[in-house]
This record gives C-alpha cells, sequence and structure tokens, in this order.
C-alpha cells in the first residue's frame, strides 16, 4: 500500500498541523475542508488512506463514512476518524460504521503518524 493520505479537516490550523507532520514522515497529503463534495474528492483524489474529521461543513463525517462503506469501490479504503468528542458512545458509533481506526482530538504528534504507519502495515 501506498503512502497517499487524504486529510478531510475543516479547521486549517489543525490540517496543516497534521500535513507538516506528515509530509515530515514521507506521505504525500491532500487535504480538503468541506463534507459537502468529499466524496467526489475522495473518488477523484483515490487515496491510500483517508483521515475524517467528524464534524464538517455541508455534510459530517459519519455520512461519508456511511457512504464510502456502502459503495463497493471505496468500502475497502482504510479510514482513521477523529473527533473533538472522544465519549465511548461516539467512538462505539463510529466503529459499528466502519471507522478503521478512532482518534480524539487533540491527539500527540507521535499518535498520528504511528497510527497511520500501523494501518497501512495492517
Amino acid at each position: 500500500m501506498g503512502r497517499h493520505v487524504l486529510l478531510i479537516e475543516d479547521e486549517p490550523h489543525i490540517a496543516e498541523a497534521i500535513r507538516f507532520l506528515l509530509t515530515r514522515d514521507g506521505w504525500m497529503v491532500t487535504s480538503h475542508g468541506d463534507g459537502a463534495d468529499a466524496l467526489e474528492v475522495i473518488r477523484h483524489v483515490a487515496p491510500d488512506i483517508l483521515i475524517l474529521d467528524l464534524i464538517l461543513p455541508g455534510r459530517s463525517g459519519h455520512e461519508i463514512l456511511a457512504d464510502l462503506r456502502a459503495d463497493p469501490s471505496l468500502a475497502a479504503l482504510p479510514v482513521l476518524v477523529l473527533s473533538a468528542r472522544g465519549q465511548t458512545g461516539i467512538r462505539a458509533k463510529i466503529e459499528q460504521a466502519g471507522a478503521s481506526r478512532f482518534m480524539s482530538k487533540p491527539f500527540g504528534n507521535e499518535e498520528i503518524v504511528a497510527t497511520l504507519r500501523q494501518m497501512v502495515t495492517a
């Protein structure tokens, strides 16, 4: 598996921080900040892995994840879901919806890099 990640995150500071960390680790990072057209962007970019924020303008990360898992051409895409809401109920709901991994904000720099490394080798 390659190392091209699509980051769908609407907070510019968070997106830039993640882009910096992953680029420094050798990843190619494409960013997008709107949920409304996220599926089209995912299809166009064809990433190896997706980092998906839950709260986005236009469409929620949960809705996007459900659409990904329902689409046979995208169903196997590894997805790391990020959320400022890390409560157990939300985590369980997202994992049941098909997230490969879930990470609460704020997260450690090494934590996100290590998680993505594990996801591409799994």
